[in-house]
Parts: structure tokens; C-alpha cells; sequence
């Protein structure tokens, strides 16, 4: 199994479930969101769905270039259009492989199992992305579903502020049945959820699986 400690400094999270990562030579975004500067050096965004904390235009216009590729759900794409214009751009069918720009993607489906917020039938994803040799898993907004429970990868960033997702002691459990090399939570501590959602979710996972703070 490969190491992940390059794939891991080449991850930054800005806020919320809004990442960037440096890989394949490449700059991605997900779900960019409160975003401090405009550098415009997206070579891929992937958005989950179209929530404001996941699709925020500004912050999007923050990262733009004339190349920038989309990868999106069809729904969000539709909600993106004006933006995107004439960019490439890669619709996710949940379940299903893609690429982009030459990154290999899998699209996992993410959706509510008890709440209403995020309905399966609306299509909404999470991506596993093939990056450096490594499976890095950025799971969306979604509870801890059968789906999520089958994907590997070495990387997971997890959703664990409750509410609209899993809380931290259901991230803990699926994480334990993931088993990947490190987990990043996310989605806690401003939007919704609290700071302290860390902590329980790490005492929560006992060692079994490396937890990274992000935030």
C-alpha cells in the first residue's frame, strides 16, 4: 500500500467541507467555500451538490480560469450553468467511474437515510479520487450509508457535524468499518456542529484509524 504522507501535505482544508488539493501536478478544489483569496487556479473543481456551503458561486469565481474543468452532478450543473459557460465539464452519475482532465474519479452516491436534506432521488455524490497512486474518499453531505461503508481508500474526509449528515460518533463507526489509512473530518464547527465534534469523534475511533485535524 502506497504512503500517504504526500498526498496528505498536498490537502488543505479552508473551511467547512471546502478542500484543495495539490496532486498529478494538478490543483483541485471541492466544494470551495469561504475561500480568503482569489488565486484563479482551479485545474478541476468537483462540486457535491448545490447547497450554498457547497456551491458558492463567489468563492467558485474566487478559483476560476479558462480551463478550469467541472465535475458536478446534473442537478448542480443546471444550477451552475451560467457560471460554467463554455468550460469543460464531467456530469457524476452516482455509482459510477469518470475522468477528468486526467483524473480518475468514482462518484458515491450521498444521501440522508433519516432527514430530508439531501434525498437520494436528487442524485447528490461524493468522490473518491485517484490521486498519487492513493484513493482519497471526499464523501459529501451524507449519513453513513451502505454505500459509503463499501468504498476504499487510503484517505477519507468524513462529514461528522450531525444535523444535515452523520454525527461523530456514526462517522466513527463507519470509519471503522472503512478502515482506510487516515481520516480528515469534516463539516463541523462553523456552519453546523461544534469544535468539539473533534474530540468526540476521535475518542470515538480509539486508535483504530489515524485522525488528522483539519481545522
Amino acid at each position: 500500500m502506497e504512503n500517504p504522507e504526500a498526498l496528505l501535505r498536498g490537502i488543505t482544508v479552508n473551511a467547512h467541507s471546502s478542500v484543495r488539493v495539490e496532486a498529478e501536478g494538478k490543483v483541485l478544489y471541492i466544494d470551495p467555500f469561504k475561500l480568503q483569496a482569489a488565486p484563479h487556479d482551479a485545474d478541476l473543481i468537483f462540486l457535491t451538490h448545490d447547497h450554498f456551503d457547497h456551491y458558492s458561486p463567489e468563492d467558485v469565481e474566487k478559483v476560476l480560469k479558462e480551463t478550469t474543468v467541472f465535475v458536478l452532478p446534473q442537478s448542480t450543473a443546471k444550477a451552475a450553468a451560467a457560471q460554467i459557460g463554455n468550460r469543460c465539464t464531467v456530469i457524476a452519475e452516482p455509482g459510477k467511474p469518470g475522468a477528468a482532465a486526467g483524473i480518475a474519479f468514482e462518484a458515491v452516491p450521498a444521501y440522508n437515510l433519516n432527514k430530508q436534506f439531501h434525498p437520494r432521488k436528487n442524485g447528490w455524490v461524493g468522490y473518491v479520487l485517484q490521486l498519487n497512486g492513493l484513493r482519497l474518499y471526499v464523501a459529501g453531505d451524507t449519513d453513513a450509508t451502505e454505500e459509503a461503508a463499501a468504498v476504499r481508500c487510503d484517505v477519507a474526509m468524513l462529514p461528522i457535524g450531525g444535523k444535515y449528515t452523520m454525527d461523530a460518533l456514526e462517522a466513527a463507526a463507519l470509519v471503522k468499518q472503512m478502515r482506510p489509512q487516515a481520516v480528515i473530518p469534516i463539516h463541523y464547527g462553523s456552519v453546523v456542529g461544534v469544535p468539539e465534534d473533534f474530540d468526540r469523534f476521535r475518542e470515538a475511533v480509539a486508535g483504530a484509524v489515524r485522525v488528522l485535524r483539519a481545522f
